[in-house]
């Protein structure tokens, strides 16, 4: 007769024996899997290695063509601009060195660049709307009128339209001195705007960007700035309004122009403007509004083509 302790013996040594199985059998399964990631890690890290170097390739690329758009730019836009009158305004966020470069390439192409005025953080701000309102209502200069948008941003453009931009038809200023001292004046002590040395009114007007706009309320502070551009290029003979790359995406103010097809019928619009060779556009684009022409320019999916007359 088989006894309980056979029984009790049995039943141990089996349990061994699959504890013994298991342990064996989940270590050559983990060693095969191990070898496996290991495999990948290294697969990945070969790809990781050869699409960092064609980045690097591809960079490289990028940085000789805006090496060679600097070089041709004076070329390029050689006379497209003759005997013309450009204003400069600058959103808080614009590049310097954007800015200093434009204006070179401007009167490369004979334009005078008559100053800067530079829009501060406060311009755009959400919560300084109503007091941006109030002072444009009270420093509109006699004889002009504020468009009919109740938006700060085309109120503002209105009335800095009449300031900075001589007449389209009359070729004159729209603005007696001391009006364009009042208004310019009143602003910049509001902290609205710092006028630059000797800022006088143009025929043609640049609004200056930075690229994408991040942050709290960033598609309202985008729509001020869109918008003023927008009024500013009815106010004159043009305008254009050039960012840099990300500034045509939809919290970009170049974004929220390209949204509109009112503002885009006549307002032009540059998305590269951090780059030697979207300078060279934003001239081209001034150029082609003093013929009573708007394009989107850029390499952005919203533009039309790279650049006026350029197929996209």
């Amino acid at each position: 007769m088989i006894s309980l302790r056979y029984h009790v013996v049995s039943v141990a040594a089996v349990f061994l024996a699959l504890a013994v199985g298991v342990v064996l059998g989940s270590t050559a399964i983990s060693g095969r899997l191990l070898s496996g990631l290991t495999d990948d890690n290294g697969a990945l890290g070969r790809e990781v290695a050869s699409l960092q170097e064609q980045r690097n390739a591809l960079d490289a690329r990028v940085a000789d063509a805006d090496r060679f758009a600097a070089s041709v730019g004076p070329l390029a836009v050689e006379g497209q601009l003759a005997d013309r009158t450009v204003v400069l305004v600058t959103a808080a966020d614009a590049r310097p060195e954007d800015r200093d470069a434009l204006a070179e390439l401007l009167r490369a192409a004979g334009a005078t660049v008559t100053g800067e005025l530079q829009l501060t953080d406060a311009f755009a701000d959400p919560d300084k709307a109503d007091q941006l309102l109030g002072m444009v209502a009270r420093l509109q200069p006699v004889g002009t009128t504020l468009p009919a948008g109740a938006d700060p941003g085309t109120r503002a453009g209105g009335l800095l339209g009449s300031v900075l931009l001589i007449g389209k038809d009359t070729n004159q200023p729209q603005a007696t001195e001391d009006e364009i001292a009042a208004a310019l004046g009143g602003l910049s002590s509001a902290g609205f705007v710092k006028p630059g040395q000797g800022l006088r009114p143009a025929q043609l007007a640049v609004v200056l960007t930075g690229g994408r706009v991040d942050g709290e309320s960033a598609g309202d502070r985008a729509a001020v700035v869109a918008r003023f551009a927008t009024q500013l290029d009815r106010s004159g003979a043009g305008a254009v309004l050039a960012g840099g790359q990300g500034s045509a995406e939809g919290t970009g103010p170049v974004g929220v122009v390209r949204a509109d097809t009112a503002a885009t019928s006549v307002l032009s619009t540059v998305d590269t403007l951090d780059l030697a060779a979207g300078r060279v556009v934003t001239v081209l684009a001034l150029r082609e509004q003093l013929e009573g022409r708007a394009g989107r320019y850029g390499a952005a999916g919203n533009a039309e083509a790279p650049a006026p007359g350029a197929s996209g």
